[in-house]
């Protein structure tokens, strides 16, 4: 073959042509900035951010309404002057209130961070090189923590505001400053536990509708009967500290009540929907610990066998 025949056969082969891309030649951030990226995006989405006007309803209505009793509270203690008592705590804040709130809130926004991508069969392309496996899960209870912790600490902040605005002096300020951790510390509680059951519970299905119907009935039934049985169990005109152990251990049916008798063995004097546990403290303590780790290890079990498909 001919050196003219050899060029006809290699244009023949086809042509590469520059069309003038650049090789990215910055710094590769790797797992820590991926996570940390993933993490913001889905606290937005908690609230609908990024999104139409329709995802931001029920977020900002809920938050709205968890704000009302600190609003209420600064109205009162402003209008009875100095030295008016707080009328809320800090530690349950509204208790009823606060369950029925976390309850649409985790049945709404709980599905919004995890269903859409399991629905959409995307997950591949979220774990795929340099994010590993259980670096998906991490990043959405991390958001979806911090999501909880918003709901449920900034009204008590408010509340906070709102009192020492109108309570003269610095022991004062003290005073209110000393109650309010344990009851930003309660909050967190709250968020850490909740969120993991949440997660957890909205990642068995890719159907919002099914997820948000899971987590709603699930927290709505056991609060209900754990509602029921502590007062079947307290009939009659029983104290809180003579409070029968069937009224004690009734509130372990409820993450919600789970959670308040870790509160009250803790120190907590404020009460709550159920009695006193006593003794029977430690149990609540080892079922909080329970239900964090069976939503946390749920959740990573979950995507590990997500993640293979």
């Amino acid at each position: 073959m001919t050196a003219e025949g050899s060029a006809a056969a290699g244009t023949a082969g086809g042509v590469i042509h520059d069309r003038g891309y650049r090789r990215y030649e910055g710094v590769r951030l790797g797992r820590p900035a991926i996570i940390r990226a993933l993490c913001w995006h889905s606290l937005r989405s908690a609230f609908g951010f990024g999104r139409g006007a329709r995802a931001k309803i029920v977020p900002i209505a809920m938050f709205g309404i968890m704000c009302l009793p600190a609003v209420v509270n600064a109205i009162a203690v402003a209008r009875g002057g100095p030295g008016t008592a707080r009328l809320v705590d800090y530690d349950t804040y509204v208790f009823r209130l606060r369950a029925f709130v976390m309850t649409i809130f985790l049945a709404a926004q709980a599905p919004e961070l995890v269903s859409r991508d399991l629905r959409s069969r995307v997950l591949p392309l979220y774990l795929s090189r340099p994010m590993r496996r259980l670096d998906y899960p991490l990043a959405k209870y991390l958001a979806f923590t911090a999501a909880c912790l918003i709901v449920l600490d900034v009204p008590v902040l408010l509340l906070y505001l709102g009192t020492i605005v109108s309570s003269p002096g610095a022991s004062a300020i003290w005073t209110q400053t000393r109650a309010l951790v344990p009851g930003l510390l309660v909050g967190a509680m709250w968020a850490i536990v909740l969120a993991a059951i949440g997660l957890f519970l909205a990642s068995f299905t890719g159907r919002r509708a099914y997820a948000t119907g899971v987590i709603a009935i699930y927290f709505f039934l056991t609060w209900t009967l754990a509602s029921i049985l502590v007062g079947i169990a307290r009939q009659g005109p029983v104290l809180a500290s003579t409070a029968p152990a069937s009224a004690r251990l009734a509130g372990l049916i409820s993450p919600f009540t789970v959670l308040d008798g870790v509160r009250q063995w803790l120190g907590g004097t404020s009460p709550g929907p159920i009695p006193d546990p006593g003794n029977a403290g430690l149990a609540y303590g080892v079922m909080a610990l329970a239900l964090l780790a069976a939503g946390l290890g749920g959740l990573a079990a979950r995507y590990r066998k997500a993640g293979a498909l």
